[in-house]
């Protein structure tokens, strides 16, 4: 039968064996491959260095999210503000989500039928024919029109498509806990610093103070050595004491503009475009509520992320396994031809064609297995990573806890040692007043006490980077049920 001369009755039964065969197969459709299922883990009941520290409960600060507001800094808050919107590091990776994401959609239409549409026409001659005074072909020239659309349609019978989709969305999710992790990483980056640079402003407040002690205190022994009380040795010795600590308080300088230069990369600024102020207060050490090592799964994006990759892998085992089969794929075209344009769209002009297509590779000289065995290869490895890096996960926890304990037991001897020093250096003073000491008893004294106070401000600065770090390992205020939504994106207030 010429499928020109067809009429829409008879094309309408043509078409009704292939719609149940469309059916049927739909219906008989499976999904090869094994279905994702998490893998176990060697969980612990509590951490180790988890004692004395309360645990998380479900009003705590962590569960909002913006950690940092544990330090009770409103200057700090808003440099973290600043670097959501700017840090270009974090606009990378949330480019790598949108890329991720964008080949979820691009899997998911792979479900559906293509269709296409085109229109053209040819000119056409032979040899054979003479050509007149212009050089052009006479009768021998043809013209031909045509116009139609067609349509295609893999039917997903083995679940590759499907598998593909579920691959690339476990992907899609992996990026986006990536995404969180760069976040996270680079707000913890950002608080240590402007904490240390805290500290180096209480570290300078203190020089400062004791570069105008020790001036003092030259002057003293400068008149003394005028009355004749004290040797030269004694001025030479306190004009040594207050050189050196106003070295040291010169040194801090670099030191604290290298924090502030990194910071204002942080933001997304250049280092000249940002000038922190100096302060005399540092934030306090905040109280961190202590997660249970199960929920840690939950907490750490670096996890999920691990977690999601694994997923990922196990999906492609399904992809490679449906190659074993035959693809189906269900096509139809139409449209009209003709040699004239003006009565190109008329019945006559018309014609179809329908038809299902298998296709099966018959020989590959084990390539479909090679793939298969890599697919398989890859999942033990994100397996063996994702393990390896829940165990990671709970020694830096352990690790911040211990560091915070021996710290903060550090700290409580730190300050009888603080206090001996300016209780010893109190009584040094007094007695070279009274010129029963020499000045280098009491320079040595005083040594020493500016170094238990410096040692005491260490302690401090470090106690506060363990507690930053111990946040980050725990995950900040971040949960796994934000993977179900898209990452927020923050904008520049000035952006159009």
């Amino acid at each position: 039968m010429n499928p020109s001369s067809l009429n829409p009755s008879s094309l309408k039964h043509a078409l009704r064996p292939l719609a149940a065969a469309v059916l049927a197969l739909s219906l008989g459709a499976c999904t090869l491959g094994p279905d994702y299922q998490r893998p176990e883990l060697p969980v612990a009941t509590e951490f180790k260095q988890a004692e004395g520290w309360k645990a998380a409960a479900p009003a705590d600060v962590l569960e909002r999210g913006e950690w940092w507001r544990l330090y009770g800094d409103a200057e700090l808050d808003a440099l973290v503000a600043r670097l959501n919107v700017d840090n270009q590091n974090l606009a990378a990776a949330e480019a790598q989500f949108r890329q991720a994401r964008a080949l979820v959609r691009g899997a998911r239409s792979q479900l559906f039928p293509i269709l296409s549409g085109s229109a053209g026409v040819t000119r056409s001659a032979q040899g054979s024919g003479s050509s007149d005074t212009s050089g052009s072909f006479g009768s021998g020239v043809s013209e031909s029109y045509e116009a139609g659309l067609s349509a295609s349609w893999e039917a997903d019978i083995w679940g590759r498509l499907r598998r593909n989709l579920e691959a690339n969305r476990a992907s899609m999710q992996a990026s986006a806990a990536d995404l969180a992790a760069v976040r996270l990483s680079l707000q913890a980056e950002l608080v240590q610093t402007y904490l240390q640079l805290r500290v180096i402003d209480e570290h300078q407040r203190l020089l400062d103070q004791t570069v105008a002690a020790y001036v003092r205190s030259l002057r003293l022994t400068e008149n003394q050595y005028r009355a004749g009380i004290v040797p030269k040795s004694d001025v030479a010795q306190a004009q040594t004491q207050l050189k050196s600590t106003q070295a040291q308080a010169i040194d801090l300088r670099w030191q604290r503009a290298q924090m502030e230069h990194a910071i204002a990369v942080l933001i997304g600024v250049a280092p000249s475009e940002l000038d922190i102020a100096v302060r005399e207060d540092i934030p306090a050490l905040p109280g961190v509520p202590l997660a249970v090592p199960s929920q840690l799964l939950e907490r750490r994006p670096d996890i999920a992320a691990a977690e999601r990759q694994v997923m990922a892998a196990n999906a492609n085992i399904g992809v490679a396994e449906a190659a074993w089969y035959p693809d189906l794929t269900l096509s139809a075209s139409g449209g009209y031809r003709n040699s004239s344009f003006s009565d190109l769209f008329s019945v006559p002009n018309r014609f179809w064609s329908l038809g299902p297509q298998l296709a099966l590779t018959l020989l590959d000289f084990g390539s479909r297995r090679a793939e298969l065995e890599r697919a398989e290869a890859s999942y033990d490895q994100t397996v063996a990573t994702y393990r390896q890096t829940v165990l990671d996960s709970f020694r830096e926890v352990e690790d911040y806890l211990v560091q915070l304990r021996v710290l903060e037991e550090e700290a409580v001897v730190q300050r009888e040692a603080l206090e001996a020093a300016q209780k010893s250096l109190r009584l040094i003073e007094n007695q070279y007043r009274a010129g029963t000491v020499d000045f280098l008893s009491v320079a040595t004294v005083q040594t020493t006490a500016l170094n238990n106070e410096r040692t005491n401000l260490t302690l401090l600065g470090d106690r506060l980077t363990a507690s930053v770090l111990l946040i980050a390992a725990l995950g900040g205020g971040w949960d796994s049920q934000q993977l179900d939504q898209p990452p927020a994106v923050a904008t520049s207030p000035d952006a159009p």
